[in-house]
């Protein structure tokens, strides 16, 4: 009798634990990948889901943004210059039933993607570029990195490049030739001041040539000027042509 009574109770058990165990709750961001008897059945989720036990089993997959680091990369550039860089990625699951199917591992996959692309891309580009262009290549990496993970149900949001290491070498090539580019600026600056000036000059020559009372006036302001200064002795020019032009007046007596 007490035989059959364990056995009634282990059988009770086993049911009770069978019953729960079909009973899953899946969260808002997650969906459960079912099989049946090792084919694709149905993505279910999220909430209160039922799987039952031996002939199906269940796949849980997230579906919010993942960040993942790429490592540092040794990158050749276009112009023969060596490089390291590093990025970052936001990519996210939107086919769980692919995420699953067609890639064995997705987020293994799309690192090990990443680092290819990401020396692919940025290698067909001068260090310049890389330098002042970073958000046409993050732009350019993401394009690359979502085309190729769209078979694996992966959407790649953004790519963001952190850093680009140089050598010292580098940095002080890089550093004398922004000092030569702003002496150059500078110089450019300055003959262009000089060049307005000069045609200022030729402008006010000529306006001064059609009036000579005009240069005779500025003469004198000129000298006026000289004389408010703190100086013994003064030597002033004085123009022939004023000279002529006060001998040419007739003599009032």
């Amino acid at each position: 009798m007490i035989p059959g009574i364990y056995f009634t109770t282990t059988v009770l058990l086993f049911i009770i634990l069978l019953v729960a165990s079909m009973f899953r709750v899946l969260r808002e961001y997650e969906r459960g990948v079912i099989f049946m008897l090792g084919r694709f059945y149905r993505v279910k989720g999220p909430g209160l889901i039922i799987v039952f036990p031996v002939i199906q089993q269940m796949v849980r997959v997230d579906l919010r943004t993942v960040v993942m680091d790429v490592p540092t990369q040794d990158v050749i550039s276009r112009d023969n210059v060596s490089v390291k860089v590093n990025a970052v990625i936001y990519f996210r699951v939107v086919d769980p039933e692919k995420a699953i199917i067609q890639v064995e591992n997705f987020f293994e996959a799309t690192s090990q993607l990443s680092q290819t692309t990401l020396r692919s891309v940025l290698g067909q580009h001068e260090l310049d570029t890389m330098l002042s262009s970073r958000d046409k290549l993050n732009a350019d990496i993401q394009e690359v990195l979502d085309l190729q993970t769209d078979a694996w149900g992966i959407k790649v949001a953004n790519v963001e490049i952190k850093h680009v290491d140089l050598d010292e070498s580098m940095i002080r090539a890089i550093a004398k030739q922004a000092e030569a580019e702003r002496v150059r600026r500078a110089k450019v600056i300055h003959a262009a001041g000089e060049f307005e000036a000069a045609e200022q000059l030729l402008s006010a020559a000529q306006k001064l040539a059609q009036q000579p009372q005009a240069i005779q006036l500025r003469y004198l302001q000129t000298l006026t000027e000289i004389a408010g200064e703190k100086s013994s002795t003064i030597v002033f020019p004085l123009p022939m042509d004023i000279m002529q032009n006060i001998a040419s007046k007739p003599n009032v007596e």
